[in-house]
């Protein structure tokens, strides 16, 4: 996944509320909607960007479809961050 399209779909406010929700654990799209004053397209939709980015995970079962968060983007994006941060010891031992 590129760094541009994670950053990009963690600009939005609803997006960042949608991660923080399955946080505890997988949510179906219905149970996401419940969430959100707007439409269940517009959530599908930030969906879609978020799954793109590699941020959530989707499970079709039956006539639903379970989301799931995929920690192991966010862990990549702490490291770089730390990294920005000289908080490597490569930086320290120049």
């Amino acid at each position: 996944m590129s760094l541009q399209k994670t950053v990009s779909a963690l600009a939005d406010p609803t997006r960042r509320e949608i991660l923080n929700l399955l946080k505890g654990g997988r949510l179906s799209a219905g149970e996401i909607c419940e969430h959100f004053p707007v439409t269940a397209a517009s959530v599908s939709r930030h969906l879609s960007i978020l799954r793109d980015a590699g941020l959530i995970r989707d499970t079709r079962e039956g006539k639903f479809i379970f989301y799931e968060l995929n920690a192991s983007v966010l862990e990549e994006m702490l490291l770089w961050i730390t990294e920005l941060q000289g908080g490597n010891d490569h930086d320290k031992a120049e």
